[in-house]
């Protein structure tokens, strides 16, 4: 019997799934998992940040906000050029999607023909694209949407309760707004949050209702554990239960079953058995790579032995983007009818 795609989670049902039993939360989403997935593959994406720091948004946990000292020296906008060749060494290495970060709050006009070119650039290398560059309008998103951008991530961050306490310079329906440009200019959304910033289980449950609510799941749903940066107001909280942290990943897959879930921020502290369990929560996508934007992550040859130890492999952009891909299309559709060189911009 297949798990049915629903948007009408009330708080009760999500908080009563991360209440059950640790064994019994964990068959469960492995079992909502294989009626979609092949368990053992992992989508496999690198990320790069083709513009680091000086961003004017607060959010309490991101290195690269210029209201915190974090050390973190500010960079203009990567050459198109720069960007194809990280593009090309990801795509040796196994990634089937690249992705591309901008620390903006949004992007300006006099900014977006490089970024076209950056994504039909990528795209002319085989690659599935991904970018997140802040607020987008609907101009903006069709614009992406046309050079042939697959994917546009944008996260909620984290519960509307508990939003406030994370950040003041964006409201949450600024982010669901961009979200719906996004999904009306026809992109797919990578859409997710993160744990670990101090908010309690029901705002953990807070976050994926949320996100299972929205008209259409997003195709992508990152899960990031904080990474806690000197210098940010979040430096010195406490760690997460790391079984809260697979019941947050089982939780997810439950409530968005044709969904990649996808670990992301954080995993340079999460041991293999810990990572081993998030995979068995239904976990099937990971950055790839040294590093997320400014934070680190497991370097690629430690994930490949990973891989080898569990029997995980790859996943290929052709392995989904047929049988996978266009079930979760026609489901989206019925849902709707229900010392490098940088360019002198900012």
């Amino acid at each position: 019997m297949t798990s049915a795609v629903r948007h009408d989670w009330s708080s009760q049902e999500i908080e009563a799934l991360f209440a059950l039993p640790f064994n019994d939360l964990l068959f469960r989403a492995q079992s909502v998992h294989r009626e979609t997935f092949d368990p053992n593959a992992v989508q496999v994406s690198t990320l790069l940040s083709i513009k680091t720091g000086a961003c004017p948004e607060d959010c309490k946990y991101c290195p690269q906000s210029a209201r915190y000292n974090t050390g973190l020296d500010r960079e203009r906008l990567l050459a198109v050029e720069k960007v194809l060749e990280e593009a090309e060494a990801a795509k040796a290495q196994g990634a089937s999607r690249f992705c591309m970060g901008a620390a903006w709050r949004n992007p300006k006009d006099r900014d977006m023909p490089y970024v076209i070119e950056m994504v039909k650039g990528v795209k002319a290398l085989g690659l599935e694209t991904c970018m997140t560059l802040g607020m987008l309008n609907p101009h903006q998103a069709e614009a992406l949407r046309e050079a042939g951008l697959d994917y546009y991530n944008h996260n909620l961050d984290t519960s509307p309760e508990f939003y406030g306490d994370v950040i003041t310079t964006r409201t949450y329906q600024d982010r669901l707004q961009t979200l719906e440009n996004v999904r009306t200019a026809g992109m797919k959304v990578c859409a997710g949050g993160i744990v670990g910033m101090g908010e309690s289980r029901r705002d953990r449950a807070g976050l994926l209702q949320q996100l299972a609510n929205l008209p259409a799941h997003p195709e992508s749903v990152p899960v990031n554990m904080l990474v806690k940066v000197k210098g940010t107001p979040f430096e010195n909280l406490d760690d997460l239960d790391p079984f809260e942290f697979v019941r947050t990943i089982a939780v997810a897959r439950i409530l968005m079953p044709k969904s990649f879930v996808r670990l992301s921020a954080g995993r340079e502290t999460m041991n293999d058995e810990l990572q081993a369990l998030c995979f068995m929560a239904g976990a099937n996508s990971i950055f790839y790579g040294e590093k997320l934007l400014t934070t680190p992550n497991p370097e690629a040859d430690k994930d490949q032995q990973l891989f080898e130890r569990l029997g995980l492999h790859a996943l290929q952009h052709e392995d989904y983007s047929d049988a996978v891909q266009e079930a979760v299309i026609a489901d989206a559709v019925a849902e709707q009818e229900q010392p490098v060189r940088y360019y002198e911009v900012s």
